[in-house]
């Protein structure tokens, strides 16, 4: 019988076209909010998978504005109820349900302190969506794994549609218009060389940058959700700045590597990590040493770049199976976490 995972999985595709047609007026209204304001700088909040999507926006603001994006920790303001002074700031709220109490908190706070706080959310009405100017339904609809896949890629997906509306860009427009059908294709693809490869390994690194980055870094958290598996993200320009000292004989890694000005650097790091004995994937082409993953190329560096968590996906869910654990229901873990 099909996991909820799985099916969640297969659903991003109609989620995608959802949150694009049902949620075009927030993020004009939004986008023209950001325009007004025209912020000298942006801050995010938020926790887990909604942080690493939020890394990804972060990137994708700083890449397409130039203006400096930082995450904020939640317990500024639920612990240590730290002053801020965010005038001609934005904050960028993400929570999949908008009721955990610290992120509520600091996006109260944002807001209270000046700043155009605008939620990311899958339950509108929620404390989140409440204490923001500006509350996006990201449209995921139901999520009944744990493991959060459709709204991670959802939030995302908001992330951009905001930056186009905001910075006027029809290319990013274009290629979010396009996301649908290449997430069709991008969730049939399967990684059945690294399933075959990865044998009794309890251990790997994701690697990645700009972007992708993100990428690696919600790969990494879904091996210790779903398989108990220890895994960590790295830039691939820091992996090399001590954590390869624990890289020896077929030490798995997985290099995710979009169509962008990072691509080629990201390969030659996990080639050369084939020579130390590592047992590495890329989603590339151009690997000399490293064993190519499939991947769709999207003919946009932002879209392809968070294209490539749809076939991981796929993959962990059933790796997540044969390791005999249940990916739905993740041990010690809750949908929602009520951090204070």
């Amino acid at each position: 019988m099909q996991t909820h995972m799985r099916r969640e999985i297969n659903e991003i595709p109609d989620a995608v076209a959802r949150l694009l047609d049902q949620s075009a007026n927030a993020f004009a209204d939004a986008g023209r909010a950001l325009r007004e304001r025209d912020p000298a700088f942006l801050v995010t909040i938020a926790r887990g998978s909604s942080d690493h999507a939020a890394t990804f926006i972060k990137y994708a603001i700083e890449l397409k504005t130039g203006r400096p994006v930082a995450s904020l920790g939640p317990s500024l303001a639920s612990i240590y109820h730290a002053p801020m002074t965010l005038a001609g700031a934005a904050a960028i709220a993400i929570s999949q349900s908008g009721k955990s109490p610290d992120i509520v908190a600091l996006a109260q706070a944002a807001t209270d302190a000046g700043a155009l706080s605008l939620a990311l959310t899958n339950t509108l009405q929620s404390p989140m969506a409440n204490a923001c100017t500006h509350a996006i339904d990201i449209q995921a609809g139901p999520e009944l794994a744990v493991a959060a896949t459709k709204s991670y890629f959802n939030s995302i997906v908001a992330g951009l549609a905001l930056l186009a509306e905001w910075t006027d860009d029809n290319d990013l427009r274009t290629a979010l218009r396009d996301l649908p059908s290449v997430c069709k294709k991008a969730v049939a693809l399967e990684w059945s060389d690294l399933a075959g490869q990865l044998g009794d390994a309890d251990s790997l690194f994701m690697l990645g940058r700009g972007p992708a980055l993100a990428i690696a870094s919600e790969a990494a958290l879904k091996f210790k959700e779903t398989s108990n598996m220890h895994a960590e993200a790295y830039s691939s320009a820091e992996v090399l700045h001590g954590p390869v000292a624990l890289v020896d004989y077929r030490f798995p890694i997985i290099a995710f590597a979009a169509r962008d000005a990072a691509e080629n650097s990201v390969i030659e790091i996990a080639d050369g990590l084939v020579d130390k004995g590592a047992l590495a994937f890329a989603t590339s082409t151009h690997t000399r040493k490293a064993t190519p993953l499939p991947f769709v190329a999207t003919g946009h560096p932002l879209t392809d770049a968070l294209c490539l968590i749809l076939p991981f996906y796929g993959f962990v869910e059933a790796w997540s199976r044969t390791r005999g654990y249940n990916p739905d229901a993740p041990a010690a873990l809750k949908k929602v976490t009520e951090t204070k």
